[in-house]
């Protein structure tokens, strides 16, 4: 048995929003007290005040979430906002922890995250699942993933996103309990006896040749087949008769991304600025030596992917009805459609039917 809640609010003021928050969740837990509240807010926001008040209002629930750009729910969606997703379930167990210093150690990490993990000794559960929100300008969330799938010997599933501050590029914290942390990872670990349903889909192709990272530190790309990385995109840009200003490439680079192939996928990776020296900064960090080609999509992709993903995630329920979904994408998906992201949205709410 589930009980669950999307909540949404646009108040301005962190302590309205806060009250808001509170008072939708508990029109819909009347008779028991959430276990999770996992929440998204925008950096417009004191959210040290909206998790202060959220754990005073329910102060038996565990609480996470992080710094987003662009929240929705079902019923609403806005920039500047707030939302929250709030469950009670008879047939889970839930479980979060933290891991601190991610720039400095990720095995450090790792074994912070580990050390509350429950699936590894409760056998009373059949399906291991974990959210995973990270301080996106970190990096390295692709290691920590590696490094725990290995130390779970492929025990569980992971799914999340990173944290985002409006496209600002910045500051990106995650929530744990009552605290604001940088440079960090959240976990939610999930033990059920019914699966839980995970699709990922981004309707990017590859438009250009491929190169090879030949020179990469963390999260900022040097040169690709030896070649000054911003040489690489003016080609591009030459190429395919698109405008790319070093000093203002956001306008660019939201329509060309980077993909690591990995087999027949590619695993994207969203440019942000141009440096003095032609090096790209990334959002996230790219693997020395891996194989890249500049990607691009058109809005029906981004649209058909976000559908072809929930499919997917239905699909594993085995048979199951789904209750209540999380949907992830990024900011650079949210600014390219502009409008369309609304339809976007609208997709995933008529795939999942009435969850």
């Amino acid at each position: 048995m589930i009980t669950s809640a999307a909540v949404f609010t646009r108040e301005k003021e962190s302590i309205d929003a806060a009250t808001d928050l509170c008072r939708q969740i508990k029109s819909i837990f009347i008779n028991q007290a959430p276990q999770v509240i996992i929440l998204f807010a925008s950096p417009y926001y004191e959210q040290h005040v909206l998790l202060k008040n959220l754990r005073k209002e329910f102060p038996s629930a565990i609480q996470l979430g992080c710094s987003s750009a662009g929240e929705f729910t079902s019923d609403e969606a806005g920039v500047d906002s707030a939302s929250a997703m709030a469950i009670h379930s008879t047939d889970m167990l839930f479980n979060a922890s933290i891991g601190k210093g991610v720039r400095n150690s990720r095995n450090g990490v790792v074994d912070q995250l580990m050390k509350s993990l429950k699936g590894s000794e409760n056998f009373k559960y059949k399906y291991h699942t974990a959210l995973i929100l990270a301080d996106a300008l970190s990096g390295h969330t692709d290691e920590i993933i590696d490094k725990l799938t290995e130390r779970t010997a492929g025990l569980y599933q992971f799914f999340g996103g990173g944290a985002g501050d409006n496209a600002n590029f910045k500051k990106t914290p995650v929530f744990y309990d009552t605290e604001v942390v940088e440079d960090a990872i959240v976990f939610l670990e999930i033990l059920s006896n019914k699966p839980l349903g995970l699709g990922v889909s981004h309707g990017w192709h590859p438009t250009g040749n491929l190169y090879r990272v030949t020179e990469v530190k963390g999260m900022v790309l040097n040169s690709l087949n030896g070649m000054p990385a911003v040489e690489v995109f003016r080609d591009h840009a030459r190429d395919t008769g698109q405008l790319f200003d070093v000093n203002n490439p956001i306008p660019f680079f939201l329509h060309n991304v980077i993909g690591i192939k990995k087999d027949d996928e590619y695993k994207l990776r969203v440019p942000l600025a141009v440096s003095e020296d032609g090096s790209i900064v990334c959002a996230s960090d790219i693997p020395l030596g891996a194989i890249v080609s500049i990607m691009s999509t058109k809005n029906t992709g981004s649209i058909n992917a976000a559908e072809n993903a929930t499919r997917k995630a239905i699909a594993q329920l085995q048979g199951n009805k789904p209750v209540i979904g999380l949907f992830f994408d990024c900011v650079a998906t949210r600014l390219r459609l502009g409008e369309d992201f609304d339809t976007e949205i609208e997709t995933v709410i008529t795939t999942f039917n009435d969850a």
